[in-house]
């Protein structure tokens, strides 16, 4: 466990839902919920203000929804991890909070414990990625869909390509290979620039679409 707790912030217009969300959380001697906010606008000025490693984050929300948020959040080079919780489940809701850069997403009904291991996995870098919804983030003619840039990766790119897929941190990855994580780092700036691609979640897309990894 780390010493000092994961800062959570919670952005969801219904404070009910933000109230059942901190009481899941209050009892994890290793989350602390450090604010929230009620639109996705607020929780970017929010998100600014308190530098939070994970942000709970609604998508339909009045105003800035979550997927605008997420947007601007990535504009300001935002650090911190936003995990997308809502109610719906169909793939046009949350592929588009994926492609905005979401570390992941989670229905409202999820079980405390397994929140908070959602909390924690995404804070360590992992991606929380549903099978069913993976083949629909990347199609073909978008930016590194197709095999032909596959070709460019090394051996060893590919490697750790297949280990982002899996969920793997950098430190994780470079425990897996023998590496430093300096060299995992670099190779995680080279797969994405080879590939085209923004950010480990559209790494770990490519590889489940095009057959690197098994979801």
């Amino acid at each position: 466990m780390a010493d000092e707790p994961i800062r959570v912030l919670l952005v969801d217009d219904h404070q009910v839902v933000r109230r059942g969300l901190r009481t899941f959380l209050e009892v994890q001697d290793d989350i602390e919920v450090v604010g929230e906010a009620a639109d996705g606008s607020e929780g970017v000025d929010r998100a600014e203000e308190l530098r939070p490693d994970v942000v709970l984050m609604d998508v339909k929300m009045p105003g800035t929804d979550g997927i605008e948020a997420l947007r601007r959040l990535r504009e300001l080079a935002n650090p911190a991890r936003v995990l997308i919780v809502t109610s719906f489940t169909e793939q046009r809701t949350v592929v588009p909070a994926l492609r905005a850069g979401a570390a992941g997403y989670l229905y409202k009904d999820v079980d405390p414990e397994a929140l908070a291991r959602a909390i924690r996995s995404v804070h360590a870098g992992h991606v929380l990625l549903q099978p069913e919804v993976a083949g629909a983030l990347l199609s073909p003619d978008e930016p590194g869909g197709g095999h032909g840039r596959g070709n460019a990766l090394t051996e060893r790119e590919r490697e750790v390509l297949g280990l982002i897929a899996d969920g793997r941190s950098n430190r994780e990855i470079a425990r897996a290979l023998v590496l430093s994580e300096k060299t995992v780092k670099t190779h995680v700036s080279n797969i994405l620039m080879k590939l085209d691609l923004a950010d480990r979640t559209q790494a770990a897309l490519w590889a489940v679409r095009n057959g690197i990894a098994e979801r």
